[in-house]
């Protein structure tokens, strides 16, 4: 071979991700026409001599001057082999040659070059780096089974260092960069240290390797041990004759585990049930109480949650679109959704809505759900006598089920949805427990992120839960109960509340189950108020939607059967259709009489008044009482009763009437059951009258509970009292003086037409009602 020592030209082949060493054979496809160019100009006028060079993208499809590295490789053109559009060529390296100058002939590449001689260092340290390395060749088995053979035994005979050096270049596994920084080495003993320390990387990598081998080795041989005993297991229970859907529903529940991100304690619980489930057969009774345990652990919500509507406006919309009124009610919901999205964290409250049947506590809190966006629940724990149905059965009993909130929640479908407790004053218990002790737990904000159901066994978080509970009576809940709910209280419609309801709610609803248009059955607000006022006695508005509804049925018939386009609701329509008036609106005393006294009382359908009659006759001084009365109410006869006659000669009645006559009290519908403590001043006012013959004004009302001494108490249900005496037409009510404050409660309408007299003591009633 010619020297080159000085720059000579010589055709340029430029090659993709390819450096050949000095001393290695390669055989490349050659397949760029510049590159076919260069290698037959090289064959036919350079004796076979060609430089090799790489580029430094192989993206690049035509390469120039700055594109390719600067040191490449004379090689000799051992052989060609041309194919079908290439040629096949191999190479074999000579020496390392310094590219001075790119000549780009648009036909061919070629460069002017000069050789890179190797260059000999400290001669020790380069023993010191061979046995380094082939001690390193030993240990590695990747470059020994590459390396030829008599590389190997030159290596023993010690020999051709710079040799040594580019044939293991050749075979580590290194970038392309390392590569050429190990062509562009003419220092040898630089060479061999770079070469070492990648061959000690690589160990290192390779060690790496070999632990993540043997790990996945392991896992292998374990899932194919685990799949072996599970087929050989599938084998023998088929043999046995058992059902091999047991299998699948094993694979879906395993699968389930693993995929959904349940809460740690309930993905431990599971897997050693479903480990119980599978090894039992499938035909075998206990193996059917697992799986449905299985199946409520797995499907109930645990991380499900839905996004609550932040959007006050469009919540206080909904609310007001769903109901008329209610205002303290939609307000403390709106509280709640402000308060939750100014702190982005809030346990959930415990309201509990008070009020008779009929004024919308139900619904409310159904619209409630649908301002919030959330899933609604409802359960009725009206009758419930058994704790059980609270916190679920032990799983040893047969046919045993999780409680009524677990059963619900998985209902629901998520964490946080409206649950609806509906009569919640109706709970009872008897031997088999108390319902209401083991509703603590539910309702207290303290207790309720950890709720214990027997059946489940796992403690279940209801903290997210917006519980909204109902009753018709206050006094019906427990105090310990009472004490964790948040009371807010719902009174009844006043006849405008009523009329506005049936005008903007309960009409349209109808009409629209009825299939009819509002053209067809037209009903202004003075028929409403007439089917308020002699159809219905109610506090709510239930049978005012039946009476409307039963309009709506015969409009129908009426206009199908003859053929009208319209029908408009008139008086003598409604008589018609529903027979005669059923209540007497303002039914009371035409005129004064002597022992009758008109009381107000407040029942489940809001306010009513009741006449209370007195009479007197011959006989041993008894005390007699009808009317169905309670404990209560006879209490308040008997207290009347003895404070009248410890005051007799005040109330000018001669004291022998009550040893010679016996009294009788009655309060008339006497198939309707009375009870209550705000009868007091009525029953003493009505004994008064009866024993010393005065006559009471027909146009006076009262309500107020009595001492021994006179003294008169507070009532409740002051605003639903006063609006039965309006309906009436009294015009004037006595009430206790500590009652004033309960005013602001009274629609205007009441207080523009009735006169109230508050008084302290019943001196002061007896003064009002039968004068000096």
């Amino acid at each position: 071979m010619e020297e080159m020592k000085s720059e000579v030209l010589r055709p340029l082949v430029c090659t993709r991700g390819i450096i050949v060493f000095p001393s290695q054979e390669v055989i490349i496809d050659v397949g760029r026409s510049k590159s076919i160019k260069a290698v037959e100009e090289a064959q036919e006028h350079f004796e076979g001599k060609v430089i090799l060079s790489a580029q430094k993208d192989v993206t690049v499809d035509d390469p120039n001057d700055q594109q390719m590295f600067h040191v490449g490789t004379l090689c000799n053109i051992v052989h060609i082999r041309r194919m079908d559009g290439y040629i096949r060529v191999k190479f074999r390296g000579l020496k390392r040659v310094a590219l001075h100058s790119i000549l780009d002939e648009n036909t061919m590449l070629s460069a002017h070059v000069s050789i890179i001689e190797d260059v000999k260092q400290d001669e020790k340290e380069e023993i010191a780096l061979v046995r380094k390395i082939a001690k390193q060749l030993e240990e590695l088995d990747v470059l020994g089974q590459h390396l030829p053979k008599e590389v190997i035994n030159e290596l023993a005979n010690g020999v051709s260092a710079g040799q040594l050096s580019d044939q293991i270049a050749q075979i580590l596994p290194i970038s392309l960069d390392q590569r050429q920084r190990l062509l562009e080495t003419a220092a040898i003993n630089d060479r061999l240290l770079m070469i070492l320390e990648e061959m000690e990387s690589e160990k290192e990598l390779s060690a790496i390797e070999e632990r993540i081998n043997e790990k996945v080795k392991t896992r292998i041989e374990d899932s194919q041990k685990e799949y072996y005993l599970r087929e050989k297991m599938r084998a023998i229970k088929e043999e046995l004759g058992d059902v091999p859907e047991h299998d699948s529903d094993v694979d879906a529940m395993r699968k389930m585990i693993e995929e959904n991100p349940y809460p740690q304690h309930i993905k431990e619980k599971a897997k050693e049930e479903l480990q119980r489930y599978e090894l039992l057969p499938a035909a075998s009774g206990e193996s059917g109480v697992i799986k449905s345990y299985l199946d409520w652990l797995l499907k109930l919500p645990w991380w499900q949650k839905s996004q609550d509507n932040e959007n006050l406006s469009e919540a206080a919309s909904i609310l007001d679109e769903d109901h008329y009124g209610l205002e303290k009610v939609k307000e403390r919901i709106l509280e709640y959704l402000a308060v939750k999205q100014m702190t982005n964290s809030l346990r959930a409250p415990i309201l509990c809505l008070v009020g008779p049947p009929g004024v919308g506590k139900t619904s409310l809190s159904k619209s409630v759900a649908r301002a919030l966006g959330r899933a609604f629940v409802k359960i009725s724990l009206g009758g419930v006598k058994d704790e059980s149905e609270i916190r679920g059965h032990r799983r040893t009993y047969l046919g045993a089920l999780p409680g009524r909130f677990i059963q619900g929640m998985k209902k629901a479908g998520t964490i946080n949805p409206v649950f609806l407790i509906d009569e919640i004053d109706k709970m009872a218990s008897d031997y088999k427990g108390d319902p209401a002790s083991a509703m603590l737990e539910v309702l207290d904000p303290e207790q309720n992120a950890l709720f214990s159901d027997h059946y489940l066994e796992e403690p279940y978080d209801l903290s997210n839960v917006l519980f909204i509970a109902t009753a018709n009576y206050l006094e019906n809940i427990p105090n310990a109960l009472r004490d964790r709910l948040e009371i807010i209280e719902l009174s009844s419609y006043t006849e405008l509340e009523k009329c506005n309801i049936a005008m903007k709610h309960l009409v349209p609803k109808q009409l629209k189950e009825n299939g009819l248009k509002a053209s067809q059955m037209k009903i202004d607000e003075e028929m409403i108020l007439y089917l308020i006022r002699y159809y219905t006695r109610e506090s709510g508005v239930r049978q005012l939607e039946r009476v409307i509804a039963t309009l709506c049925r015969k409009s129908v018939l009426l206009i199908l059967k003859e053929g009208k386009r319209s029908v408009k609701i008139s008086k003598k329509l409604i008589q018609s259709w529903l027979g005669h008036e059923k209540f007497e609106y303002g039914k009371r005393e035409l005129k004064d009489q002597v022992g009758t006294v008109t009381g107000l009382a407040y029942t489940s359908f809001g306010g009513d008044v009741l006449q209370i009659e007195v009479n007197y006759f011959e006989g041993s001084g008894k005390l007699v009482l009808t009317g169905q009365l309670g404990d209560v109410m006879k209490e308040s006869a008997t207290i009347a009763y003895d404070y009248v006659k410890a005051n007799a000669k005040q109330f000018q009645i001669p004291s022998t009437l009550f040893e010679k006559h016996d009294v009788h009290i009655h309060v008339p519908d006497g198939a309707v059951p009375k009870d209550g403590p705000s009868a007091g001043i009525t029953l003493t006012t009505a004994l008064v009258s009866a024993l010393s013959n005065r006559a009471v004004s027909a146009d006076l009302a009262m309500t107020g509970e009595v001492t021994l001494r006179g003294n008169v108490l507070p009532i409740g249900g002051l605003k639903e009292k006063s609006m039965a005496a309006h309906r009436c037409g009294i015009s004037t009510i006595i009430i206790p003086k500590a009652n004033m404050k309960d005013m602001d409660e009274i629609p205007e309408t009441v207080k523009k037409s009735v006169k109230f007299i508050p008084v302290e003591h019943v001196s002061q009633v007896l003064h009002t009602a039968l004068g000096k």
